[in-house]
């Protein structure tokens, strides 16, 4: 297993923070805990990764637009989310985004699609992916400790109660 997870973690974690990743960076943070991934390996491909997973969202509704729309006609109230967020905190939910779910793909697309700076938007995005890879990638780390004790001592338990907490959490979030 070991060997599995340093030889495909790295790519697993860029594929997935790609389109948002904080459940794998932590994931793969607590790995880098254990000694099986490298932590700033980890941190330096999720940012990465993450970042140029925003940039591409915003280039697409940047350069067209058609496309964007009708990508995101799906989801009209989570756009509708997204403009009220951008009304009311501005850059700020350039920052904000990367830790609301069921909304963190839409904010990049939907900048795209209004007259926003696209400097402006790099170097924000940038701040914002690097505050978020440290935040999300060594609290994980920091508390990776506390995870695999308690995946340790109630092994198969532990287990199948993340799975329901996750599938809770994304159900509830995929509703809204």
């Amino acid at each position: 297993m070991e060997s599995f997870i340093h030889d495909w973690g790295y790519i697993a974690l860029f594929l997935y923070s790609f389109g948002g990743g904080m459940l794998g960076l932590a994931i793969a943070a607590i790995f880098a805990y254990s000694g099986e991934l490298n932590i700033y390996y980890v941190l330096i491909v999720a940012l990465v990764s993450n970042f140029i997973g925003d940039q591409f969202l915003f280039t697409i509704a940047r350069n067209n637009k058609e496309y964007a729309k009708k990508m995101m006609q799906k989801y009209k109230r989570k756009i509708a989310l997204a403009h009220l967020m951008m009304r009311k905190y501005g850059i700020l939910t350039i920052f904000l985004q990367k830790y609301i779910y069921g909304i963190k793909t839409l904010i990049p697309l939907t900048i795209g699609l209004t007259k926003f700076d696209t400097k402006k938007f790099f170097i924000f995005n940038l701040l914002a992916t690097i505050i978020w890879t440290l935040i999300v990638g060594l609290s994980s780390y920091l508390l990776g400790n506390i995870v695999l004790d308690y995946l340790q001592e109630y092994k198969t338990y532990g287990i199948l109660l993340l799975i329901v907490i996750i599938l809770l959490i994304t159900r509830f979030f995929n509703k809204y």
